[in-house]
């Protein structure tokens, strides 16, 4: 979507009330200790972040409900949690490699869905959230990833370092690409994103991206998509439809939360990222099968 002057905006369509709502709550976690943070983080991630991926279910109304009545909900959930309850498994079994698949799927979507493509611009604008908080802040990076798999972490795992150092040199190609171009706008975001991932801790810095920018561009292109969810009109709508949905998710994290051990926060974001990587697979599944489908009836026509 393009501004005034046809300049891309530097925040996504609807980010202005999720800003306006997390940064004071995340800014005050930050007077408390690094527990008060991890509690505020997660309370933001729910409640602002996880409605835009429960939209999945409003996508899922529109393809089925015309065809199957109201059999379209469990014929449409039934593969999509039977995929939430592998991964969820595979954190308990396999977690370091679960780890690995889950910021690898991570870069891809936060990617494509910010580039709108793939490539160098995929792989940089989605590497960004994962990569620089390893490299600024590899313990408190190490806490978090900890807290998700189980495994006493004092520093990143020696191959999500050495994936994050290769970052660099694609983001500083993809920035002198920009400056060759003369599109040094296109900086702005990453810029300011990456002043965040320095400034604070990186839970707090990844809420703040989450629900600021990730959930609004993905929302707002649900929204300009003439078929997908044709009930959800804006960003008031699209939290009310995805609300059940939501409720259902944290119900979810209610029922497993005496699987997880340790401190409460330390549990309760082991838990909260465990959900996430768990939604992501047939998040992005169902999002890549809709955009085959897309082509294929651009193809067609």
């Amino acid at each position: 979507m393009r501004g005034p002057g046809g300049r891309a905006p530097l925040l996504p369509p609807g980010a202005a009330v999720p800003c306006g709502i997390a940064l004071p709550v995340l800014l005050a976690g930050l007077l408390g200790p690094w527990s008060v943070q991890w509690v505020c983080a997660v309370g933001i991630i729910v409640v602002l972040g996880v409605p835009h991926g429960a939209l999945d279910v409003e996508i899922g109304r529109t393809l089925l409900r015309r065809r199957l009545g109201r059999a379209w909900f469990p014929v449409f959930a039934t593969p999509y949690l039977a995929l939430v309850a592998g991964v969820l498994v595979a954190w308990q079994r396999v977690p370091g490699a679960t780890l690995a698949g889950f910021l690898a799927l991570s870069v891809w979507h936060f990617g494509t869905e910010e580039s709108e493509g793939g490539g160098l611009p995929a792989l940089v604008r989605g590497g960004l959230p994962i990569a620089l908080p390893v490299l600024l802040h590899p313990d408190a990076t190490a806490r978090v990833l900890s807290a998700a798999t189980g495994i006493a972490w004092t520093v990143p795992p020696p191959w999500l370092v050495w994936a994050s150092l290769l970052w660099l040199p694609l983001a500083g190609a993809w920035v002198a690409l920009a400056i060759r171009d003369g599109d040094v706008r296109r900086l702005a975001l990453p810029l300011a994103l990456s002043l965040c991932f320095w400034a604070l801790p990186p839970l707090i810095a990844f809420a703040l991206y989450f629900v600021v920018v990730h959930a609004p561009a993905h929302t707002a292109a649900l929204i300009r998509h003439p078929t997908r969810v044709p009930r959800v009109h804006d960003g008031a709508s699209a939290w009310w439809r995805a609300l059940p949905t939501t409720f259902l998710t944290v119900l979810i994290g209610a029922a497993l939360w005496p699987v997880h051990q340790g401190d409460p926060a330390v549990r309760l974001v082991g838990l909260t990222l465990q959900l996430l990587a768990a939604l992501t697979l047939p998040h992005m599944l169902l999002e890549a099968w809709l955009t085959r489908t897309d082509r294929l009836a651009a193809w067609n026509s």
